[in-house]
């Protein structure tokens, strides 16, 4: 194929509801740009995207996948993004380096849950969009109720190009009112026939295209002068106009599209030559340290890499976007990330799985290579003589925690190899071991996600896993004082262990000093207290100890050893194993052997003697808190509302939030599983939300009393 100069690039992506017709609508256009000579469907499991063997039993997209067609003497780079929110991971990097979206409704069904994910998504990255209205041939579709939706969505901004004659079955005739005329189509779609508007749509025609003329020179002041001057707007000034209210998100073009049947293709094409921005026409892309890197064919070299994806037989392939310069086969760039060079030896572009290979690619485009050493997405190239390094790809906090173990012990080392080429795939698939739990975590954006991960292991990799409810990072404290003591003595043949620890234990306070002295009953204990070390322990609070010994009792060599013993208790609190915390320790007895005193036997004394203590101590779990911010529409505040007040949480407050009603609340970690699932139910699938830790709580008496039989059921099994 030719090479393309970067104002003749194009860069989109296909996003909206699952089911809306991303897929067929991108096969089309490959179809028309003569990269394929057969359009395929998603039923016969033979498109250019959506090709792997899970997108084919759902039935929807999972990956992204990274296309491209010619179509006017334009490259069009298209990236077909997954439509269920479940795997955003691939629609951020697609409206990363994508410079418009093409934002596909179905029209049988208006704005949808995934309608408005997507609307989300492409908001914050502030992505112009081209709304195309699919399933125009299908029953039961409304148009004007359509319309009336999308301009009360996108604050009426839609700018209708197109209005379709009839809809359902009849669907095969457009009005266009920038071009004036009136396209149709035979049965099988294709190239329209282009006609004069019927002289009874005539007046409709006009005061729409008059409507789109004012919204066009609304985005320019020298356009509005001209427009005032003239009463009317040329084709190329409409053109300009259109495009600056894109750019600027005050405008949204409207075209109809039969993508199954290649009704309205060309002309959705023939627009995106002509008006999309190319990308040497957007701001210059920032570097992490503030410079700007104007893309520039020119320039210096700089690629970043936005996707990752495994094949058998080929191993990975990376994908990048050429950001700066011009790439050419064999060049060497540093790889500001490991600092190492990389030689880049094959390009390729790629339509799904298949790849046509090239040798240069200019500023703007995105292309493909493979047998990289250590790049990966996220990661930066350039030429050597600069130190570029791109932004990274900024990906939602997971919504859904799992544990993983493999079913077979001898399987463990390949399921950490599995986890880890998946997660390259898809990042919002997050690995990580807790060592406080002893369990392999995934976190993922939802159970959908998560089962797709399995899905992998059972049919792809024939690895048996299961997946079990993950364990709570709790922790344990102490609510009142409480004294024990221990001799820890042992005799064998040769030299013997013996020590003996007294001590006292209370709940840790924020700037509490230490006391001098405790009642227990009638006993009344005064202390000395000599010194006090203040331990920040790593999970979290502190441990105060504090030497009270008088009279030389225990050597002042040995007190390292008896918190060392403590430590190891405060590592596995005796309630639930959980990591103790905000605790004081009072040395303040004990005695020595001449002979037989040892490091080892004071810390078996200190460690036994605290944990007697611990259990006298009423100690009480803590559990973690998490602050949750839920956007709900205000249609079902009262039923989330409800389920949030039945996990336990408490209610902070609510704010209005565009189209959401935003509830604010604190709730335990232990009422969120499968949260994700029940909001997406209570809803369907119309919230979202998220989450941060807040603090450690005491847990109710009731819950801590089901805690610790569930524990102790658990200890015995």
């Amino acid at each position: 194929m030719k090479t393309y100069k970067t104002c003749d690039i194009r860069n989109l992506t296909v996003i909206g509801g699952s089911g809306s017709g991303k897929t067929t609508l991108c096969e089309s256009m490959l179809f028309e740009g003569g990269v394929i000579n057969r359009r395929g469907s998603i039923n016969q499991e033979n498109t250019v995207s959506d090709h792997t063997t899970v997108e084919h039993e759902y039935r929807n997209s999972v990956f992204s996948s990274v296309l491209y067609t010619e179509y006017n003497d334009r490259k069009l780079n298209i990236i077909d993004a997954p439509g269920m929110d479940d795997f955003v991971g691939n629609v951020i990097p697609a409206l990363r380096v994508a410079a418009t979206g093409i934002m596909v409704i179905n029209a049988t069904e208006g704005i949808e849950v995934g309608t408005e994910i997507a609307n989300r998504q492409a908001k914050n990255f502030n992505t112009p969009l081209i709304f195309a209205i699919n399933h125009l041939d299908k029953p039961e579709v409304h148009w004007d109720t359509l319309i009336t939706e999308l301009n009360s969505a996108q604050q009426n901004h839609i700018a209708l190009i197109q209005y379709p004659l009839e809809t359902g079955e009849n669907f095969h005739q457009v009005i266009d009112v920038l071009k004036m005329k009136m396209y149709q189509w035979g049965p099988d779609g294709g190239i329209p026939e282009a006609i004069d508007i019927p002289e009874e749509e005539l007046e409709r025609a006009n005061e729409l295209h008059n409507e789109l003329v004012e919204k066009a020179a609304e985005n320019d002041e020298a356009l509005m002068e001209l427009f005032f001057e003239k009463g009317s707007l040329s084709e190329d000034e409409m053109r300009e106009g259109i495009k600056k209210g894109m750019l600027s998100r005050e405008l949204y073009p409207l075209f109809c599209i039969c993508a199954e049947k290649d009704m309205g293709i060309r002309r959705l094409m023939e627009f995106i030559c002509n008006v999309a921005p190319s990308p040497n026409e957007l701001k210059p892309k920032e570097t992490i340290d503030g410079q700007k890197v104007i893309v520039d064919e020119n320039a210096k070299t700089s690629l970043f890499f936005f996707k990752t994806s495994v094949e058998p037989h080929v191993g990975e392939i990376n994908y990048f976007k050429v950001n700066s310069g011009t790439l050419r086969e064999g060049d060497e760039l540093l790889n500001t990330t490991t600092e190492n060079k990389e030689k880049i030896s094959q390009i390729f572009v790629s339509a799904g799985k298949n790849r046509t290979r090239v040798t240069e690619l200019h500023a703007g485009d995105i292309g493909a290579t493979v047998k990289l050493k250590e790049t990966k997405t996220d990661h930066t190239l350039c030429d050597k003589s600069e130190n570029y390094k791109f932004r990274n790809l900024r990906f939602p906090k997971p919504r859904y925690t799992t544990a993983l173990r493999a079913v077979n012990e001898s399987d463990d080392e390949r399921v950490a190899e599995i986890l880890q080429r998946l997660s390259q795939e898809d990042p919002t698939w997050q690995i990580e071991y807790a060592k406080e739990l002893k369990q392999l975590l995934v976190h993922g954006q939802g159970e959908y996600h998560i089962n797709t991960l399995k899905w992998y292991f059972d049919h792809i990799y024939k690895v048996d896993i299961t997946l079990e409810r993950p364990r709570i990072s709790y922790r344990e404290t102490i609510t009142k004082p409480a004294m024990a003591s221990h001799r820890h003595k042992k005799q064998s043949g040769g030299a013997g262990q013996f020590g003996e620890v007294h001590l006292i234990i209370e709940p840790y306070i924020e700037g509490q000093a230490p006391r001098n002295s405790f009642k227990f009953g009638e006993k009344e204990l005064k202390l000395n207290v000599r010194n006090t070390e203040e331990h920040e322990l790593k999970w979290g609070g502190k441990l105060v100890f504090c030497n009270c010994i008088v009279g030389g009792v225990i050597d002042a060599r040995f007190l390292p050893a008896i918190l060392k013993g403590i430590m190891e208790k405060m590592e596995e609190g005796p309630l639930t194993g959980s990591y103790a915390r905000d605790i004081i320790v009072y040395i303040y007895d004990g005695k020595m052997h001449p002979v037989d005193s040892n490091e080892i036997s004071f810390k078996i004394a200190g460690r036994t003697a605290f944990s007697q203590a611990f259990r006298e101590a009423a100690p009480k779990i803590l559990e973690p808190v998490y602050d949750i911010q839920v956007f709900v529409p205000g249609d079902r505040m009262g039923d989330v509302m409800s389920d949030l007040q039945g996990r336990r949480a408490m209610i902070l407050g609510m704010e209005s939030n565009g189209n959401y009603e935003v509830i604010k609340a604190q709730i335990p970690l232990k009422e969120t599983y499968k949260y994700s699932t029940a909001l997406s139910s209570l809803t369907n699938g119309r919230a979202m939300f998220n989450m941060e830790f807040s603090m450690y709580e005491k847990m109710q008496a009731d819950v801590q009393k089901k805690i610790l039989e569930e524990y102790q059921e658990l200890e015995m099994a």
